[in-house]
C-alpha cells in the first residue's frame, strides 16, 4: 500500500529524506502526516523518523545545504529546514526509564523498537519516500475502523505518559467513531485518571483547548466526565448540554471557548492557565451569558464573536435562535451612536453629560440602532423622543 499527498512529494519534504537516504540511513515519514494522508484529511506538519543519530543529521544536512537545529537533541530530534519549511527529524529510539511525565530514551537502529514506544496504533504508521506503507504493529485496520487503541499494554503507555490519558480523549474526539471508544484504554485512563492533576497547566490547557476544537467533542468529553478525568482537569465543568451546543453550531467553526461556556467552566484560566486574552475572553462570554443582557448589545460592546459563542449557547439552552444571526450581529458590532457629547453642549457638561449619554445610548440599542441623532438628542436631554 503507498501513502500519497503534496505533503510527501513536495520538494522541501523530498530533500530531507533523500538526504538521509542517500546518506546510508533510513528515512520515514511518520506519525501525525501518515495518518491524516490515510484518513484523507489535511497535513499540518512533516515528522521523519531515521536510524541515523543526531549528529549523522546535522552533518547530512549540512553538507545538504539544510539547516540544522537541534531543538530537542537529548530526546534525539534535529530540526532540519528545508524551503522555509521545518522537518522535526528524530532518531528510532526505545524508553529506558519514564516516570509519567518524562522519558529517558536510548536510541535504536529498529523501526519496529521505535513504533513500540508510541502511544496509538494509529500514530504508530510510517512511510517511505516513494509512499510504501509501513506499519510495524498492525495499526491500519484501527485507523481504517477509526478505532483509537493504545499500543500494547494500555496502563504501561499511561504510566510511561500521563498525559496520554488526555491525548487519548483529544485523538478520539478527531479521529474515532462516536460511541467506539476502546474499553480497555476507557478503563486504564479512569484507573489512572488521578495521575493528570501532575501535570502542568500549560499542557492540560493545550490539551483542552486541541480536544474542544474538534467538530464533535461532546462524546469525548462525556466519556472523560465517566472515567473521573473532566472533573480534575475541568473543575466546575459539565458535559451536559454539550452535543446540543454541537447541534446548533452548524456548520459554523468550533470555538473551545464557546464549548468551555456551554459546560459552565467559565473559571478555567488558573486551572489551564490560560493566557490574558484567552482568559479574558471567556470571562467575557461567561458574564455576558450570566448578566443575559440582548444578544445586540453583547455584540455592539464586546464584538460579533463574543456574542456568537453568548447567542449560540444561549440557544443551546432553549431559547430562540435570532433570525439571520450572523448579519444581525455584523450590524450590530459595526454599529456607531450618531450621537456625540458636543451635540449636547454646552447645555450639558460634566457628570450630567455622561449621564445623558448613557442614557440615550441605552434608548438607541434597545431600538435596534435605529433612532436617529435629533431623536437620541432630545432623549439626552430628558425631551422624550
Amino acid at each position: 500500500m503507498r501513502v500519497e499527498g503534496d505533503w510527501l512529494s513536495a520538494p522541501d519534504s523530498q530533500a530531507v529524506l533523500r538526504m538521509l537516504g542517500e546518506g546510508g540511513h533510513r528515512a520515514l515519514a511518520v506519525g501525525g502526516c501518515v495518518r491524516n494522508a490515510l484518513l484523507g484529511v489535511p497535513v499540518a506538519d512533516v515528522d521523519v523518523a531515521t536510524d541515523a543519530r543526531p549528529e549523522r543529521v546535522t552533518a547530512l544536512a549540512e553538507a545538504a545545504g539544510l539547516k540544522a537545529v537541534p531543538t530537542g537533541i537529548e530526546h534525539g530530534t534535529v530540526t532540519v529546514v528545508a524551503g522555509g519549511v521545518p522537518h522535526e527529524v528524530t532518531t528510532f529510539r526505545r524508553d529506558v526509564e519514564t516516570d509519567g511525565r518524562r522519558a529517558v530514551v536510548a536510541f535504536s537502529g529498529d523501526v519496529a523498537e521505535d513504533a513500540a514506544r508510541r502511544d496509538f496504533t494509529m500514530n504508530a504508521l510510517y512511510a517511505e519516500a516513494d509512499g510504501t506503507l509501513v506499519d510495524p504493529l498492525g495499526g491500519l485496520p484501527d485507523l481504517r475502523a477509526r478505532r483509537l487503541r493504545f499500543v500494547g499494554d494500555a496502563e504501561a503507555r499511561i504510566r510511561e505518559d500521563t498525559l496520554r490519558i488526555l491525548r487519548f480523549f483529544r485523538f478520539h474526539a478527531w479521529y474515532g467513531e462516536p460511541g467506539g471508544l476502546d474499553p480497555e484504554g476507557l478503563a486504564a485512563c479512569a484507573r489512572l485518571a488521578e495521575g493528570v492533576e501532575r501535570l502542568s497547566a500549560e499542557r492540560v490547557g493545550s490539551e483542552m483547548k486541541r480536544l474542544l476544537s474538534a467538530p464533535d467533542p461532546s462524546d469525548a468529553v462525556a466519556a472523560m466526565a465517566a472515567a473521573g478525568v473532566l472533573a480534575r482537569v475541568a473543575p466546575g465543568a459539565d458535559a451536559g448540554g454539550l452535543d446540543r451546543l454541537v447541534a446548533v453550531e452548524g456548520a459554523r467553526v468550533p470555538s473551545w471557548r464557546r464549548r468551555v461556556a456551554a459546560m459552565g467552566g467559565g473559571r478555567l484560566a488558573a486551572a489551564w492557565r490560560l493566557s490574558r486574552g484567552e482568559a479574558r475572553g471567556l470571562e467575557l462570554v461567561d458574564r455576558a451569558l450570566a448578566e443575559k443582557a440582548p444578544i445586540g448589545e453583547v455584540a455592539h460592546r464586546h464584538g460579533a464573536e463574543a456574542a456568537l459563542d453568548v447567542a449560540l449557547v444561549r440557544t443551546a439552552r432553549g431559547e430562540a435562535m435570532p433570525d439571520d444571526l450572523d448579519g444581525a450581529l455584523a450590524r450590530a458590532a459595526s454599529a456607531r451612536l450618531p450621537l456625540r457629547a458636543v451635540d449636547l453642549m454646552p447645555a450639558l457638561r460634566g457628570p450630567a453629560l455622561g449621564e445623558a449619554l448613557r442614557r440615550a445610548e441605552a434608548a438607541w440599542i434597545a431600538s435596534g440602532f435605529a433612532l436617529d441623532r435629533e431623536t437620541l438628542r432630545g432623549i439626552a436631554l430628558d425631551r422624550g423622543p
